[in-house]
């Protein structure tokens, strides 16, 4: 369910990297939880992201989510598409719904997120916590 080329936070952001270069979005899990989705904020192109601060929001038809960094850098593109047709992010949050490009201050910040069996069981806490 969750792609092995991408890194994980435990705010439920991914990033799949290419060199110094970083694709972001949120997981299948996040999207389930927000319900449908019906608008998409992110920042501007060249605006400056740090680990664990919010860079954008996400309001479904339950809320308005804060989307956070999972690395620090630059914002060199953003997924326009998602301005016409949020939703979206419910039909492939792991794919066509990315939601920004970043360059990476510091590439190794990647190493301290969690791959994809670690969220996997990090979620399966976390639902276990919830039905408990």
């Amino acid at each position: 369910m969750y792609p092995t080329n991408c890194r994980y936070t435990k705010e439920h952001e991914w990033i799949k990297m290419d060199g110094a270069t970083g694709t972001v979005g949120i997981t299948e899990y996040a999207q389930h939880e927000l319900g449908d989705v019906v608008f998409v904020e992110l920042p501007k192109i060249g605006a400056k992201i740090s680990t664990g601060q919010p860079f954008g929001t996400v309001e479904s038809v339950k809320a308005v989510s804060e989307i956070y960094a999972p690395v620090s850098g630059e914002v060199i593109e953003t997924n326009a598409a998602l301005g016409d047709a949020p939703e979206k992010i419910n039909q492939d949050p792991h794919g066509a719904a990315w939601l920004i490009k970043i360059k990476l201050s510091n590439p190794s910040e990647v190493n301290s997120l969690m791959d994809a069996a670690a969220y996997q069981a990090y979620i399966a806490e976390k639902q276990k916590e919830t039905s408990a």
